[in-house]
């Protein structure tokens, strides 16, 4: 095969991948993580084959699809740990995260799903470090109810995935309500100094095992 014959063969198959993940990235937005590969590879105008040829597995594609939207994740909570005032830092980075959510319904999924590969799972695990020391920042400086934890933000982003799974045609907009909700009970000198102490907050190989178990099926 000559020169030109391969360029060409490869330029076609990164036209096929690219067409792939642009409809992935629409499809995942409107259906969730779950649309079937063969109505992505319609949307995408090119046969099965082709799409298992540049993704595997469901996995592969969903990871190349949310890479980026991770990335966010990531950046969005090492922000929050440079916020002049802590509390603002905290809250800020509950309704970034809870709105990209919102905007995307494969990030309303992806966000609390754990997947096998570290393509996905090194970044989430470095945007949940972060998380951790911005909720610390902001216990120190007594404004957050000192027994809220890393987990309680996963139980956050579960709540608001299960709102919006309800509301997102009807209300798109109640999801802010919730976090609002949330928010004013989370904050000393609101509803969360007043209240009791919290019941204990899930392990993470608890939240491990419930996000495994919403995993989208091959």
């Amino acid at each position: 095969m000559d020169a030109c014959k391969r360029r060409g063969l490869r330029r076609d198959a990164e036209l096929n991948r690219e067409r792939i993940m642009t409809a992935a990235r629409v499809a995942f937005r409107e259906g969730g993580l779950g649309v079937p590969l063969e109505e992505i590879a319609r949307r995408a105008e090119v046969n099965i084959a082709t799409l298992y040829r540049r993704f595997p597995d469901r996995e592969s594609l969903i990871e190349a699809i949310l890479a980026d939207r991770m990335t966010e994740f990531v950046e969005a909570a090492e922000a929050a740990e440079s916020a002049d005032d802590p509390w603002e830092g905290f809250a800020g980075l509950v309704e970034h995260v809870c709105g990209m959510q919102a905007a995307d319904q494969g990030v309303t999924e992806g966000l609390t799903t754990c997947f096998p590969g570290a393509a996905l799972e090194a970044p989430r695990a470095r945007a949940m470090a972060a998380v951790d020391r911005v909720i610390e920042r902001a216990r120190r400086t007594g404004t957050l109810r000192a027994d809220f934890t890393g987990q309680d933000l996963m139980l956050i982003m579960m709540a608001n995935a299960g709102v919006l799974g309800s509301t997102r045609g009807a209300a798109p907009q109640a999801w802010r309500r919730l976090i609002g909700l949330i928010l004013d009970a989370c904050r000393t000198g609101h509803a969360g100094l007043a209240g009791p102490p919290l019941p204990p907050a899930p392990s993470d190989e608890d939240l491990h095992t419930a996000m495994l178990s919403t995993r989208p099926q091959r």
